[in-house]
């Protein structure tokens, strides 16, 4: 008898010769399966980190930093060091585009606040040389305190009735002498009535005053004024002899700067601005008295002195 046949009730099919050799090759595989939607994930993922503000402000200061490194204080090359020829360009650029006042102006300038005009009443004369009108006699002075106190020639007012002194701000006052010293025709005011800003002189002592060196002359000459002028020490410790009185005078310092009748008592005055000496007199053997180029002064030492404010 014939029996029936057998068949499995599994579903699967035996694998034909091509697909098990196919299978015996492969390695296996360990772990799970990568499922094929992980790649859009990650795409999703890098999308939200992307969109966050903090990180696209960061972002931004990046690209702002690497802009604006170039330009960084600390990048810059250091500054080249200033050269004497750096100056001496510099210098002789603003003298070749500037007007710059000369010497002599600056020297009159800070002397100029401390000149004075003074005017004395001549009693039965009628015109006095270097006088601004009849009956009076110029001459120049120079503030040596600000309390009002001046140095001017003893010639100057000597024979005057009254005196008024003019100061730069035109402030006028009457002034009295305080003392003379008649050796060296020098004579202190003192003004009763003073401007608020009074300014007095710096002196300088003539000690080291060598001839050549430039001085500058201010006053009234005949009365007009103030007036400056310039020259040089012509000598020092000279003698004179007044064709007047032939009162004799030593230790004078001669210069060349102008001076006339009036700029007697005026300041004698170096171009940094310092008074040395004051103005006393002028050599003219002629009957004009006027200048030659042979003008006298006394050293400021003498002049403080007979104010009784020595000041070396």
């Amino acid at each position: 008898m014939r029996r029936p046949a057998l068949y499995s009730r599994s579903s699967h099919r035996a694998p034909d010769i091509d697909s098990a050799s196919a299978a015996a090759a492969a390695p296996p595989v360990s772990g799970p399966c990568p499922s094929p939607e992980a790649p859009n994930a990650r795409a999703h993922r890098w999308r939200r980190v992307l969109a966050h503000p903090a990180l696209l402000w960061a972002a931004i200061a990046l690209l702002a930093g690497a802009l604006l490194w170039p330009a960084m204080p600390w990048r810059k090359p250091p500054a080249r060091a200033l050269t004497q020829n750096d100056i001496h360009a510099a210098v002789m650029h603003t003298l070749a585009t500037r007007h710059l006042p000369s010497q002599v102006a600056r020297a009159a300038a800070a002397v100029g606040p401390s000149v004075v005009r003074v005017e004395g009443t001549i009693p039965g004369q009628k015109r006095r040389r270097g006088s601004a009108e009849p009956g009076k006699g110029v001459g120049s002075g120079v503030v040596i305190i600000d309390d009002g106190t001046i140095l001017t020639n003893l010639h100057v007012v000597q024979t005057a009735e009254s005196i008024t002194v003019a100061f730069a701000d035109g402030t006028e006052s009457p002034a009295g002498i305080v003392s003379i010293q008649p050796e060296n025709d020098l004579a202190v005011l003192r003004a009763q009535k003073l401007p608020d800003d009074l300014q007095a002189a710096t002196l300088r002592s003539s000690a080291d005053l060598r001839p050549g060196e430039e001085v500058v002359a201010i006053g009234f000459p005949f009365g007009i004024g103030p007036s400056v002028s310039s020259g040089v020490v012509s000598g020092v410790r000279r003698g004179f002899r007044s064709p007047d009185g032939g009162q004799q005078m030593s230790n004078l310092i001669q210069f060349d700067a102008a001076a006339n009748p009036g700029n007697s008592g005026g300041p004698l005055v170096t171009l940094d601005g310092q008074v040395v000496g004051i103005v006393t007199a002028i050599l003219n053997p002629t009957p004009a008295r006027t200048f030659l180029g042979i003008g006298f002064a006394v050293p400021i030492e003498n002049a403080a002195a007979a104010a009784g404010q020595p000041p070396f």
